[in-house]
């Protein structure tokens, strides 16, 4: 426990499982408090704030369905009411629907956009409720995926879509809030070992898509939430707007 952001807050939302119990875990690992949002799995989002406060660092779990953007506000609040500030938001809930091209005759709208609700008017809505209460010099940072600038496969357009628009929306928020010297990024992950992706991808990655990556096998959960990491400690002051890809070259 290196205790670089001790005294510090953050939120994850979506950090009961995958990602977001990674990054939840490795910012407790360096000495911040930790809020974490989950929509439905109570027990897990309970079992993840035991694991932080076991680390010796205060925790909370606030249930909260990122669809519901009037969700937002009353989560921020809560944080802000337990720890008394907010200086570290990760828009990390997200979820995937792929596998079916748009011109597709039994392509599912209703999920399709249930997707754009979730992964980027979610994510706006709980940027618009913290940035006013964020601390200055704290940190925002959106986790995108690899397909928001680059994608090399069919049935992933509007998944995609939703990622690229949270790269817009990061960079203008960053202009916003650049005079505050709070810093906004993106980070691109490619392939995870993560519940999200074997429901895409089901068991094991397709040799095809592999081949695409020039480190060839997918990243870590601790690779990328050690990025998190990075940007959200003292070292990261000066690095924003940026989208930052850990993908395996899979852009390349």
């Amino acid at each position: 426990m290196s205790n670089i952001l001790k005294g510090k807050v953050a939120l994850v939302t979506g950090g009961s499982r995958g990602l977001g119990a990674a990054t939840a875990e490795a910012l407790a690992g360096q000495g911040a408090d930790v809020a974490i949002s989950y929509v439905a799995s109570a027990e897990k989002a309970e079992a993840m704030v035991e694991t932080l406060r076991a680390r010796g660092v205060r925790a909370l779990a606030i249930q909260s369905d990122q669809a519901d953007m009037a969700a937002a506000k009353p989560l921020v609040d809560k944080v802000v009411a337990y720890f008394g500030k907010l200086d570290i938001l990760v828009n990390n809930a997200a979820i995937a629907v792929q596998g079916k091209t748009v011109d597709a005759r039994d392509l599912d709208t209703v999920d399709l956009d249930r997707q754009w609700q979730i992964n980027v008017m979610g994510a706006v809505a709980t940027t618009r409720a913290a940035a006013p209460v964020l601390s200055d010099g704290g940190r925002i940072i959106f986790i995108g995926s690899a397909l928001g600038t680059h994608v090399p496969f069919t049935g992933a357009a509007d998944y995609a879509g939703t990622k690229a628009a949270i790269i817009g929306y990061a960079k203008g928020v960053a202009r916003d809030l650049g005079g505050r010297n709070i810093t906004v990024n993106v980070i691109q992950p490619g392939v995870m070992p993560t519940d999200m992706a074997a429901e895409v991808l089901g068991d094991g990655v397709p040799d095809a898509l592999m081949n695409l990556h020039a480190i060839r096998r997918i990243a870590t959960l601790e690779e990328v939430s050690a990025l998190i990491c990075h940007l959200a400690g003292p070292n990261g002051g000066y690095i924003t707007g940026g989208v930052i890809d850990v993908a395996g070259g899979l852009a390349i």
